[in-house]
């Protein structure tokens, strides 16, 4: 019986462990989306709250349709209105007899209002449309803010219950956000910074990501190539999901179709249905439209080794859209690889370093330059962008035998992409053919010609 309790005891830590690891981002151990509410004054049944929606992860960003926030009151609360954002439901208000309040449900769901709202409707971080900038790509557009009115709330910091259960879509599914914690009021400075002011009372939610629940399969690949082989090495078959998910797909059959989750199918890149109108629009359910690849993924990242100089070597890296209902604005791709720590420069492509272990440079976040190629159009002749690495050689590490020209990791928006297995990367050839000493070919050369004359009547 104590065995068998142990056991239980054993498996249940175990679990734990294992769902606190799952939300861990190894290139990215501090990245997390705080929301911070800020208490700035009190009204006769509630309070006005500040929520603020900070994105502290380096490369991961909330692209269309947006961030919708949801939790559960603790009591009986209302939202009588809203600057900033909307509810995307008003619930049952038939028992308010006067004013209306905006949202009546028990588990109300935020949204950020569009670009171009009325003034009036507008406060500082909002209209958006949910979208969210990187931290390390753009910490000015990491942030979202509305501002709250909630009433049949405390009206005092003893009184108010904190919400709870709160929930973070981004736009999908894949964080998981803790419970509220109260935390030192937040101090404001006026403008001419000669005076400090506070809020009443603040609490946070930390949210963190976990690709495992955001899907059950990647939403990229990695293929290789280089100048000293011939073999391209493709992305691993049905890397993400052939039949299953959210990507379908299901291999060359069907009369060139395949069939997909939403039994829609994929199509040729060459097809006609490829240059039909409407082919790029989004669906409201999100499902994608990719083209048929053996992979089946929405993004495919191509790493080629493409020079070697006396004390540097060149790599080139393209990103190829394969869904024709999606671009990728301020897209970012993070690539480890030990010479990154050595980079002499970029092409085309913004480079920033990422130190996640402080001392440890092996990591780095790729991502386009504004208004020229930070937009990954659909599926089609303009969805790719690519640009190449020039690094300095360090005579200390520095080979092309067994792959180490390779990356170790490849992420695309925030998520980690599928490689290759690592016994079909391109191999080095053991050896080069050797060339014949000048002597010996001179040699040769007198030997033949001596011949030819004895030959000769």
């Amino acid at each position: 019986m104590g065995i068998r309790n142990s056991s239980v005891i054993l498996a249940l830590v175990l679990a734990l462990a294992c769902s606190v690891a799952v939300a861990y981002d190894p290139l990215d151990p501090n990245g997390n989306i705080t929301i911070k509410w800020d208490v700035i004054s009190w009204t006769p049944d509630g309070y006005v709250a500040m929520v603020t929606m900070n994105n502290y992860q380096m490369y991961r960003q909330i692209m269309a349709p947006g961030w919708t926030v949801g939790w559960s009151w603790a009591k009986k609360e209302v939202i009588w209105s809203i600057v900033g954002a909307q509810a995307t439901e008003q619930g049952d208000c038939s028992k308010f007899k006067g004013g209306i309040p905006h949202c009546c449900k028990r588990t109300p769901a935020v949204v950020d209002l569009l670009p171009g709202v009325p003034y009036n409707q507008q406060i500082a971080n909002c209209c958006k449309a949910g979208v969210v900038a990187a931290y390390g790509q753009d910490p000015a557009a990491s942030v979202s803010a509305f501002q709250v009115s909630v009433g049949l709330a405390g009206t005092t910091n003893k009184t108010v219950k904190l919400p709870k259960n709160f929930t973070l879509m981004g736009p999908g599914p894949g964080y998981t956000c803790g419970p509220a914690r109260v935390v030192p009021s937040t101090v404001y400075f006026t403008p001419d910074h000669r005076r400090k002011t506070q809020a009443l009372m603040t609490w946070t939610v930390t949210c963190t990501y976990s690709q495992q629940l955001a899907s059950r399969y990647p939403s990229c690949c990695v293929s290789f190539s280089s100048f000293y082989n011939d073999t391209i090495v493709p992305c691993p078959r049905c890397a993400c999901g052939c039949g299953h998910g959210r990507h379908g797909g299901g291999g060359p059959r069907h009369g060139g179709r395949h069939p997909d989750a939403a039994g829609e199918g994929c199509i040729m890149g060459d097809s006609k249905r490829a240059l039909s109108a409407g082919v790029n629009t989004p669906r409201k359910d999100g499902a994608p439209l990719l083209q048929c690849t053996s992979h089946m993924c929405p993004i495919r990242v191509h790493w080629h080794v493409k020079l070697n100089y006396r004390d540097y070597w060149r790599a080139k890296i393209a990103i190829t859209n394969f869904n024709y209902r999606m671009n990728y604005t301020q897209w970012t791709l993070v690539a480890q690889h030990p010479n990154l720590d050595n980079v002499t420069e970029v092409f085309s492509f913004q480079y920033k370093p990422l130190l996640p272990y402080g001392t440890i440079n092996d990591t780095g976040m790729f991502y386009g330059l504004k208004f020229y190629n930070d937009l990954l159009m659909e599926a089609g002749p303009f969805g790719n962008v690519q640009s190449e690495v020039l690094m300095r050689k360090d005579a200390r590490t520095f080979t092309f035998s067994q792959g180490w020209a390779f990356p170790r990791k490849i992420y695309f928006n925030g998520d980690e992409c599928k490689m290759p297995p690592p016994d079909s990367y391109p191999y080095l050839p053991n050896s080069a053919p050797v060339a014949m000493p000048r002597s010996r070919m001179i040699a040769a050369s007198a030997m033949s010609l001596l011949a030819l004359l004895l030959l000769v009547p």
